[in-house]
């Protein structure tokens, strides 16, 4: 049975009580991954079962809800983002400690792009998620229980991860870009739950908004490469005005920076 995919990656469907799902060149770090949270007893993912007859890796099925699109009204219940928070926090508490090989980290590295900012200076922690999108969390009883989708895991901090987190829950973007449910919800009071549901500390609260800024200048070059390179999925999200999308995201963010500060206390 075909499942809603994402933006990026087709091909996805369920078979009995698992998923198969096409690989790529991140494969084989999301396959260490699943490995690694598996060994640690995180409950919150899939389990990676092997590679089936027709070469699609294979996933346990988590059954719950997912906000697909049209997203539902429920994506802006505080009580549910609050366990999303605590859950992506159990997550890179989990992933402390697993070390991928180079072949792994030097498939997922971003590509040297002419203009592009640098990232920030600050050394990844841990592989993190950095794809925490409404889709790709399953809910059950109104909390979050897992997160799915490791297709774009790659060195982070807990500001980038919390960042990813913010980006989609909070939203870090206009109203005209929001999904229904979220237009009109403060953007502030939740990153701040969001942040301390996390846990992340004053240091790290500090470096939110830059890293948010940063990240998102980055990420305009890194679309409009995938687009030009990849072409699919990517292509489509360009054309479709994600390039556009990106740069109100980041006149939001220079707008409410401020807000969002005093917000986090700072």
């Amino acid at each position: 049975m075909p499942l809603p995919g994402g933006d990026v990656t087709e091909g996805v469907v369920r078979v009995g009580n698992t998923v198969r799902r096409p690989l790529g060149p991140h494969s084989p770090l999301v396959h260490a991954v699943l490995r690694h949270l598996e060994h640690r007893g995180f409950d919150g993912a899939p389990r990676f079962l092997g590679i089936d007859e027709q070469g699609r890796e294979t996933l346990t099925f988590i059954p719950g809800e997912v906000a697909n699109r049209p997203h539902p009204d429920w994506l802006a219940d505080e009580s549910r983002l609050v366990s999303l928070a605590r859950l992506v926090r159990r997550l890179d508490d989990a992933m402390l400690g697993f070390a991928p090989s180079s072949d792994m980290l030097q498939a997922v590295a971003a590509p040297e792009i002419p203009g592009m900012p640098p990232a920030p200076a600050e050394e990844p922690e841990f592989i993190g998620h950095m794809d925490i999108t409404p889709e790709n969390v399953v809910f059950r009883g109104g909390q979050a229980i897992a997160i799915i989708d490791f297709d774009l895991a790659k060195p982070a901090t807990r500001v980038d991860e919390v960042f990813n987190l913010c980006m989609w829950w909070a939203p870090f973007a206009p109203d005209e870009d929001r999904s229904e449910p979220l237009k009109g919800v403060d953007a502030v009071v939740r990153t701040r739950l969001i942040a301390d549901a996390y846990g992340l500390d004053q240091e790290a609260c500090q470096r939110l908004i830059p890293t948010a800024l940063r990240r998102s200048e980055r990420s305009w070059y890194l679309m409009k490469y995938r687009a030009e390179h990849d072409g699919g999925g990517w292509l489509r999200m360009w054309e479709d005005g994600a390039g556009e999308r990106i740069q109100r995201r980041i006149a939001w963010l220079e707008k409410e920076g401020e807000r969002l500060a005093k917000g986090l206390g700072l």
